[in-house]
């Protein structure tokens, strides 16, 4: 039972991996207090929330990520992605605007932002 915690995030990416999505969540549970300020964990947990299509779970990760690093492109991508699927336009351009400040040839975002301002 050792080595199961040996490497806990690691383990926690291959119950996601393997769709063991159950387990995942009981292990992101147990391990989320040690992990409370891990931005790593907290976007491992915000992704598997995104694969399970809960929008409020992802985001409530997502924005723990975010406010460690406010700047993080992957965080504000799956960010921006979810805004952007619950119409909620206003954040999704705020998304882009963040995104294109750190790397202005994003040009998939740039094309969102163009479709979300149109």
């Amino acid at each position: 039972m050792t080595g199961l915690f040996s490497y806990p995030k690691r383990n926690l990416r291959k119950l996601i991996k393997n769709g063991d999505f159950k387990e995942a969540i009981e292990l992101g549970n147990n391990l989320e207090e040690k992990y409370s300020q891990d931005h790593d964990f907290l976007f491992i947990m915000g992704s598997m929330f995104y694969i399970l299509e809960d929008p409020k779970m992802t985001l409530h990760y997502i924005d723990r990520v975010l406010e460690i690093s406010e700047y993080d492109v992957e965080a504000l991508s799956l960010k921006l992605r979810v805004h952007q699927h619950l119409k909620e336009n206003d954040i999704a351009i705020e998304c882009c605007k963040k995104i294109l400040s750190v790397n202005s040839d994003n040009y998939e975002v740039k094309d969102v932002l163009t479709e979300l301002e149109g």
